[in-house]
């Protein structure tokens, strides 16, 4: 947990759905972040060293981190991060909870490769898209929560846009 008292703004870095690729851009994006949050679908631990050489990292595994390494990875975590509650789960249709019941401000996922951004019953949920290989037509994208002053700025970034 980063204490709110000692930084006016964080930053924190959602990534999902590598599928064993770390995009130079992705990278790029993820540098300078105060935690980074990976939905899932990693693809191969060393996806996971390397974020964690960027900043403090929280990851979930997802439906295709089936071998051995993934086991000691969670399918779920709730973490806070400067006073804000996430929770984190690889497809949001396996949601079995109320986040605002739980007192959950933030549901992040992956799965559907689709990037989004919307807010219901008090909650912000984020799903940062697909950061790996292009899958269909679908972005290449990542996002960022900005907290500053109690508020939260979610952002979705295309990283192949020029």
């Amino acid at each position: 947990m980063i204490p709110t008292a000692e930084l006016s703004m964080i930053r924190i870095g959602l990534i999902s759905d590598t599928h064993g690729l770390l995009r130079p851009e992705a990278r790029a994006f993820l540098r300078g972040c105060d935690h980074i949050v990976h939905a899932g679908d990693i693809g191969r631990p060393e996806i996971l060293a390397e974020l964690g050489e960027l900043a403090p990292l929280t990851a979930i595994r997802g439906n295709i981190d089936t071998a051995a390494w993934a086991a000691a990875v969670p399918e779920t975590r709730r973490v806070e991060l400067a006073g804000l509650r996430l929770l984190v789960l690889h497809d949001r249709k396996q949601l079995d909870r109320d986040p605002a019941a739980d007192g959950i401000d933030v549901v992040v996922s992956g799965h559907s490769h689709k990037p989004l951004i919307e807010e219901r019953d008090g909650v912000l949920y984020v799903n940062p898209g697909s950061a790996g290989p292009r899958r269909f037509k679908l972005p290449v994208t990542a996002a960022e929560l900005v907290v500053s002053d109690g508020a939260v700025t979610p952002r979705i970034v295309d990283l192949l846009a020029s």
